[in-house]
């Protein structure tokens, strides 16, 4: 259904994608996967014939509907949420049912009719009138009126709008860009039943480890080194397994080699060193002696070439390279009290609308909680009253002694946009400027980076610099919107050790399933307009149940 043939890709001098070609066939759910910044979304692009590679091809079925998912979408001035819904399908199917009409009177139109026909087929078919309603539903836009501008959507609807667009039109062969970012945890097992039932072909990105065990069947790798693909069979578990397994194979073969080379250069300079020593205690009297030192010497010669040959040649194994991991360390804290958080009957909401009632809870020094619920009940509202953005509509919330927050915001407005991770950095640290270059470095800003202006930065590239903010003020309680929505898996892994060895407090919002079974010690989930205490994942009840 679609085949990628040696397709490369550079801009200006930087090599993103080289020689890459694999297929993907019907049925076949692949999930593309590489650090931030390896080229997955130029390739998805370049399939999508979005951006033109510099060599190679790409085939798709012409038979395939594709519905391609991007990063970032844009919509017309003045765009309702019925404008960007709007199906071609329905008015194919219009079109249809008049010419039907019409060649029952006109069998001359029997032709414009079958042309017709031919073009609904090519969309899909006669659209489902119910399709609409679920899926809207299941990604929570239901109750949002089609008459609204798609400009008053948040950064997350606007997202699952777009999810629902292509899942609308009736694809068999899909790309998806990050279709789980903003999706919270019903909505993403939503859509993981949904692939899973879904015939055609899909290639997909996406850093949800868990959603990637459970939607895909094969694993392309796209390596930031090579800027090549490697295919492995499997979900994401499955490939890891096979990674470590391959990585562990490359150095057993490179430790092999290295003492092969020690053992060859070793015999060299032996063989060479009885040549010499030959030639140093005999004389010129003794011609024989001195020819059976000149063969040995060039023996040795000859094994330095054959050794030179090892070298160059093409099975020779190179040593593995660590990747380039964002770093983070929280370093030396200032200890708060005992009592880090108190909420004391807390209503949140904006005017007279409240989103929560009531909330009661606490936390202690070293807790890690997690705040989960579905999008719009009032999770980065309650995140919002408690770092001081939002005034309670009633009840307290009280900080223990000493407590100092650090505020991960999921829209990133707490960045200035005219400002670069530089400045950004230097507003609220007193170092100078080859300090903070050196530590921003650690958060994978490299050359002239760090003079970037924010706004021109990916969401993955604002996440990183607003996590080494939090890093560079030492706060003890850190408070999270999602804070790994746009970190590759590498990223996430990273920061998920760091908040292992992290001494303060931390509650986040977050719906990476992994990170919250490897991360919290209690939930927090937000049930119609009350807020849960659970001890596990498991346990939490979905809304409305027993």
């Amino acid at each position: 259904m679609l085949a990628v043939n040696n397709l490369s890709k550079s801009f200006a001098d930087q090599v993103i994608l080289k020689d890459i070609s694999f297929s993907v066939g019907p049925g076949e759910r692949v999930g593309l996967i590489g650090p931030n910044g390896s080229g997955k979304t130029t390739l998805l692009r370049s399939i999508a014939d979005e951006e033109r590679p510099d060599r190679g091809s790409v085939f798709i079925d012409p038979h395939a509907r594709v519905g391609y998912l991007r990063q970032g979408l844009e919509y017309p001035s003045g765009c309702t949420l019925a404008d960007a819904l709007h199906d071609p399908r329905m008015e194919a199917a219009i079109e249809v049912e008049r010419l039907a009409m019409a060649s029952a009177f006109d069998p001359t139109r029997l032709p414009d009719y079958q042309a017709a026909l031919d073009r609904l087929e090519a969309l899909g078919g006669y659209p489902d009138p119910s399709a609409r309603d679920n899926v809207l539903q299941n990604l929570g836009l239901d109750r949002v009126p089609l008459s609204l501008p798609v400009a008053a959507l948040s950064g997350g609807q606007k997202t699952r709008l777009g999810l629902a667009k292509v899942l609308l039109g009736a694809p068999n062969l899909l790309l998806l860009d990050e279709p789980t970012n903003h999706l919270d945890l019903p909505m993403l097992e939503w859509l993981e039943g949904w692939l899973s039932h879904f015939k055609g072909a899909v290639l997909l990105v996406s850093h949800d480890r868990v959603f990637l065990d459970r939607s895909i069947n094969r694993v392309l790798y796209l390596d930031p080194q090579t800027h090549t693909v490697r295919s492995y069979a499997g979900n994401y578990t499955s490939y890891l397994e096979q990674s470590l397994a391959e990585h562990e194979r490359q150095w057993e073969a490179y430790k092999q080699q290295a003492a092969e080379i020690r053992r060859m250069k070793h015999d060299i300079a032996r063989t060479m060193e009885q040549s010499r020593s030959v030639e140093r205690s005999t004389t010129p009297r003794q011609p024989n002696v001195r020819r059976i030192a000149k063969k040995v010497a060039n023996k040795a010669k000859s094994r330095e070439k054959k050794l030179d040959r090892y070298l160059e040649a093409d099975e020779r194994v190179e040593k593995p390279k660590p990747g380039w991991q964002m770093k983070v360390e929280f370093g030396d804290l200032p200890e708060s009290g005992k009592d880090v958080l108190r909420l004391d009957r807390v209503s949140v909401g904006y005017g007279e609308r409240a989103l929560l009632r009531d909330v009661t809870l606490s936390m202690r020094q070293g807790e890690r909680i997690a705040l989960i619920g579905e999008n719009g009940t009032g999770k980065s509202t309650l995140i919002k009253t408690i770092v001081g953005r939002l005034h309670p509509l009633a009840g307290e919330v009280r900080l223990g002694v000493n407590v100092r927050m650090g505020y991960f915001a999921q829209e990133q407005d707490v960045l200035d946009p005219a400002s670069t991770p530089l400045t950004t950095l230097q507003a609220i640290v007193a170092w100078g400027e080859t300090e903070i270059r050196n530590y921003l470095h650690y958060f994978l800003f490299a050359g002239d980076q760090p003079l970037t202006p924010n706004h021109l930065l990916s969401y993955g590239e604002r996440a990183r610099l607003m996590l080494a903010c939090l890093v560079a003020q030492g706060s003890n309680f850190l408070i999270l919107d999602e804070p790994i929505n746009h970190l590759d898996i590498p990223s996430r892994t990273q920061f998920e050790k760091a908040l292992t060895n992290f001494e303060g407090t931390v509650l986040a919002v977050v719906h990476d399933r992994y990170f919250i079974q490897g991360f919290a010690s209690r939930i927090w989930a937000v049930q119609g307009e009350r807020v849960e205490e659970y001890l596990e994942l498991g346990d939490v009840n979905p809304p409305g149940g027993s």
